[in-house]
């Protein structure tokens, strides 16, 4: 591991300056924080303001920065104003990223930032992420990737650092929640976001609220079951407030990337 994360900060050097896709999250606040240790003012943050971004989320992120002093621009990137991503199609990721970096680069082009850095880890090579290709077709730098890093290795090097996010929920934007095919609207994004809050003010280690039309899927550790049969009606009744007809707990507990399982595979 300690040998992976000298990887990371020598090729963080020879990138000479990077601009992070920053999210506040696990990964992408690790990336930062080494990026900013090794280059300085010389590495920013970069962070995308839109309604599948929960504002908890951006005031983490934004409160993050400037404790640690780093250059960060907030940019408008609306998923749902880009054609086809309402429509939630199985490209859905490709799409929103192609955006992202496309806005990115537009924001720091007068900065003389040489580079735009994510923070996929290797974990993320063994599912369906459209995203990816988008990462390659726009020269989008993978540092984590790079050196070969996995999330129990970031988890732990994060927590090295210093870094409250060590032991932080795992997240994905919330139009992750939608089943592919089912089109994503302002309102209900605004369900699943409220419902999830409420879950991680319940105190759930790792949740999701996924949503199939107007029915809430709740994903979380198989551990913390008896908990939720505990609060079991203090939930359905806040889920059904929000607009939800029924309220159901997947019996296969929390996983990443599980609307993947409706793809075929060949």
């Amino acid at each position: 591991m300690n040998t992976k994360f000298k990887k990371l900060q020598e090729y963080l050097k020879e990138l000479n300056s990077v601009a992070v896709a920053f999210s506040g999250g696990v990964d992408s606040t690790f990336l930062l924080k080494v990026a900013h240790d090794v280059l300085g003012d010389n590495a920013i943050a970069v962070t995308a303001r839109s309604c599948s971004f929960p504002e908890r989320e951006l005031n983490e992120a934004k409160a993050f920065c400037e404790k640690e002093g780093i250059k960060h621009i907030v940019i408008e990137s609306e998923e749902l104003n880009i054609d086809g991503f309402s429509q939630n199609p199985k490209n859905r990721c490709y799409i929103c990223k192609t955006e992202l970096f496309t806005k990115m680069r537009k924001a720091i082009e007068q900065l003389g930032i040489e580079n735009i850095v994510e923070g996929s880890n290797i974990d993320d090579n063994g599912d369906y992420r459209p995203g990816l290709i988008a990462v390659k077709e726009q020269n989008i730098k993978s540092p984590l990737r790079f050196a070969g890093l996995n999330k129990n290795e970031i988890r732990e090097l994060s927590k090295n650092l210093g870094l409250n996010t060590w032991n932080k929920q795992s997240f994905a934007c919330l139009s992750s929640r939608f089943v592919y095919g089912e089109t994503i609207t302002e309102e209900k994004l605004g369900m699943v976001d409220k419902a999830e809050q409420f879950l991680i003010d319940l105190r759930f280690s790792q949740i999701r609220v996924r949503i199939h039309d107007k029915m809430a899927r709740i994903e979380i550790k198989k551990e913390e079951f008896p908990k939720m049969l505990e609060l079991s009606e203090q939930v359905h009744d806040y889920l059904k407030s929000l607009g939800f007809t029924y309220v159901s707990l997947d019996l296969g507990g929390y996983r990443t990337g599980s609307m993947n399982e409706t793809l075929e595979t060949k």
